[in-house]
């Protein structure tokens, strides 16, 4: 599923540039490469005869009790793998009762997707936009619509160098896919377009270009400062709800997110490879920050859901994962791929001997040392 030119996907109404988008990755894939090789070099340590005939995967993340330390993890522009998009994706989340993420590039208005997601506990991941007032504009649409957390991405100033993009010459922001709509029907940026006297219907290219270009990606890299002020109208517009890093690599830059800056939360994510190439595996990373409470990166399994658990992370979200099983069949592709994780997650627990997440520590897994080596053959899984 993976792999584009798979021959098996090619009856699936999912057209192949948007496979690929999915499917690549930054520069020449060692980033994600390593991402997966990382969960290799670490090995669970089963426990036996130990009473797991009640198991409990439940867990809770920022006062929102849910069914598993699983998570859907933000991806925008969902449309171009399936008409129904993020409405599908939130749905599902809801009826699982997991923690749902929006893109604020993703392809239905935060109004729809929070309708669509119900009494479920429900994040917003903002890019930083360069227009203030429509920065503030989003985040208040947000708190509006039941996103009571407030995620922002750190790692996406401009697009990364994407090989099979610009091979098939797709920039699906720039075309009539939906791209966006969350921000596209933000009253402020409708306003801005009036201003520029760009009509989204006539100049839909430039439509786009003027919402990604010059609004959320190129031409700007934030600074700490700038996240600190985001955090503050957060604070403020939601009466001091929680404010989360995502994309923290860096120790130094975990320290300064809970020790100088106070953030409520750090996601460990290397957006699963696509943005810097030849970049640490997240999960290497992971083990080397005490206070990381939220893990993305390249999981795969119920197993990848437990070393990230022993390793650190209180909470694990997964990604490619739904993308690729709504492509297939809508919200049923989703509910089924989840269930089926979820399943796999406490079967894991009843075999390994560990019946509560919270007795997933250090002592669960045996770490191998880090390794040179890379083995291209699984660069695509």
């Amino acid at each position: 599923m993976c792999d584009p030119n798979n021959p098996n996907i090619q009856n699936r109404t999912t057209p192949q540039w948007s496979l690929h988008y999915s499917a690549c990755n930054a520069g020449l894939s060692w980033t994600h490469l390593a991402s997966r090789q990382a969960f290799y070099r670490h090995r669970i340590i089963p426990r036996t005869c130990v009473d797991t005939n009640q198991r409990d995967t439940a867990t809770e993340i920022f006062g929102h009790r849910v069914d598993a330390p699983i998570g859907f993890a933000p991806i925008g522009i969902n449309r171009i793998y399936h008409p129904a998009g993020e409405l599908s994706v939130a749905k599902v989340a809801e009826e699982l009762k997991l923690t749902y993420c929006l893109s604020s590039a993703g392809s239905y208005s935060i109004e729809e997707v929070g309708k669509a997601n119900g009494d479920g506990p429900r994040f917003v991941q903002l890019y930083q936009s360069h227009d203030d007032d429509q920065a503030i504009s989003m985040m208040q649409r947000a708190l509006d619509n039941g996103f009571d957390v407030c995620m922002l991405m750190t790692d996406t100033w401009s697009l990364a160098w994407h090989h099979n993009d610009f091979f098939t010459g797709n920039y699906a922001f720039y075309h009539d896919h939906g791209a966006g709509d969350l921000g596209l029907k933000d009253p402020v940026f409708q306003q801005r377009l009036k201003e520029a006297g760009i009509n989204e219907k006539q100049n839909p290219m430039e439509f786009g270009a003027k919402w990604i270009d010059k609004n959320i990606w190129y031409g700007r890299a934030h600074t700490w400062e700038k996240v600190k002020w985001t955090m503050a109208q957060w604070k403020r517009i939601s009466g001091g709800r929680s404010f989360c890093i995502k994309c923290i690599q860096n120790v130094e830059d975990a320290k300064k997110c809970v020790e100088l800056y106070e953030f409520d939360g750090i996601l460990v994510t290397n957006h699963a490879g696509r943005q810097v190439d030849g970049a640490v595996a997240s999960l290497d990373v992971l083990e080397k920050i005490a206070d990381a409470i939220m893990f993305d990166s390249c999981v795969r399994s119920a197993a990848d859901v437990f070393k990230a658990l022993a390793l650190g992370a209180k909470y694990v979200f997964i990604s490619r994962l739904w993308v690729w099983a709504l492509s297939i069949s809508r919200e049923h592709g989703v509910r089924h791929m989840l269930k089926s994780l979820l399943a796999e997650f406490d079967l894991l627990m009843e075999e390994a001997g560990y019946p509560f997440i919270d007795r997933i520590d250090g002592s669960a897994i045996d770490s191998l040392p880090q390794a040179a080596n890379l083995i291209a053959e699984h660069s695509g899984i």
